[in-house]
């Protein structure tokens, strides 16, 4: 029997497919998903496996319209799929960015266990940072469920004299040791070094938990060399000497400031990737760029997608997908190395997506 029309090969049958769950939120972060699902499906239909992908709109403009960031039912339809890539959220003018934030970022990260924030942070090539180092190469895993985001506190007394507010940091030993565990386990993959950072000296109680909680989970760990700082001398080594740090690990505060810092170094929010890993796989992980919705740019077409496409390629990765992830970081550093898309306002959107799209075709 020929095949008729609509009948699926076996070849087609075998591919594996990949559902993912689009948020572009607002401003910049409708273009940069955009282009960074134009890369991700040139890479799949390059390496063998498919996308299905599904849009939803959850945004400040969403809360305008219905007052909530999301859906109430958002987190089980998020559930189903094996992963989601988000834009950019916030739009300060007229949602305050704690309402953003607690809307939509942070319970996600939370009910679906990503408690490992990852951010790469290195020079790609053609970029000029602000330091004479240029050849660094820093990980930083920053806790990402609890610590000083956990939302625990309040306000009493509003508006008078004796008005008081509390924000109480969350510290746990199963979340404290397992994003060192996770810390080693990258580390181990790497070149063997954890500097772990905190305030112990300052906070008694929660920074000291965890610098005891390091030496702990490094006897596990004969194999890595562990190095605990506080966060004012670790902001100064990330600037002065950058190229001493392999993976750095730190509270969600903490790592929150530094990954900015790292992004920094690395020539700016346009190059930050990062990734909301759910480890055990119950759920699924979240990949976003982390340079916010920029509204100061929205609908210029001069937003610089790299950091969202390199998000992208994390989350192939984490997918297991290795070969179209290196695909696609061969070829933003192929276009960067060309000097498109190193300095603001230099490429559009379209130019620099362009040469990205031709240069993983090239390498195919």
């Amino acid at each position: 029997m020929g095949q008729g029309v609509g009948l699926l090969t076996q070849t087609e049958r075998n591919v594996k497919t990949y559902e993912l769950a689009l948020i572009p939120g607002d401003g910049i972060g409708v273009d940069v998903t955009s282009a960074a699902m134009a890369v991700v499906e040139t890479a799949a239909a390059r390496h063998g496996f498919g996308i299905n992908s599904q849009q939803f709109d959850w945004s400040c403009a969403h809360y305008l319209e219905t007052g909530a960031m999301m859906p109430e039912d958002g987190i089980e339809t998020l559930r189903r799929f094996d992963a989601i890539l988000l834009g950019a959220v916030g739009w300060p003018q007229t949602v305050p960015d704690s309402v953003s934030l607690h809307g939509l970022l942070l319970p996600i990260r939370k009910a679906f266990t990503q408690y490992a924030n990852i951010r790469p942070h290195r020079l790609l090539p053609g970029v000029q940072g602000p330091l004479k180092a240029d050849a660094f190469d820093i990980l930083c895993i920053r806790e990402n469920t609890e610590g000083e985001y956990s939302g625990a506190g309040g306000r009493v007394h509003q508006g008078t004299l004796n008005e008081v507010a509390t924000e109480v940091a969350i510290f746990t030993r199963a979340g404290v040791e397992r994003i060192l565990r996770f810390a080693f386990d990258q580390a181990r993959s790497r070149r063997g070094h954890v500097t772990s950072v905190t305030k112990s000296n300052a906070q008694k109680h929660s920074m000291v938990f965890w610098d005891e909680m390091t030496r702990l989970v490094a006897q596990d760990y004969p194999d890595v060399t562990v190095d605990m700082m506080h966060i004012d001398a670790m902001a100064a080594r990330m600037v002065m000497a950058p190229e001493s740090l392999d993976v750095v690990v730190a509270s969600n505060l903490f790592g929150d400031i530094l990954t900015d810092l790292g992004a920094a170094i690395q020539g700016g929010l346009g190059f930050a990737a990062s990734a909301n890993i759910c480890p055990d796989r119950s759920g699924p992980s979240m990949f976003e760029p982390v340079h916010g919705s920029a509204p100061d740019i929205a609908g210029k077409g001069i937003a610089n997608p790299i950091a969202a496409i390199w998000s992208a390629a994390m989350m192939l990765d984490h997918l297991g997908e290795t070969a179209a992830a290196q695909a696609i970081l061969s070829a933003i550093e192929a276009a960067t190395a060309k000097g498109i898309g190193t300095r603001p306002g230099s490429h559009s959107t379209d130019d620099i997506t362009t040469a990205i799209l031709a240069a993983l075709k090239d390498n195919a």
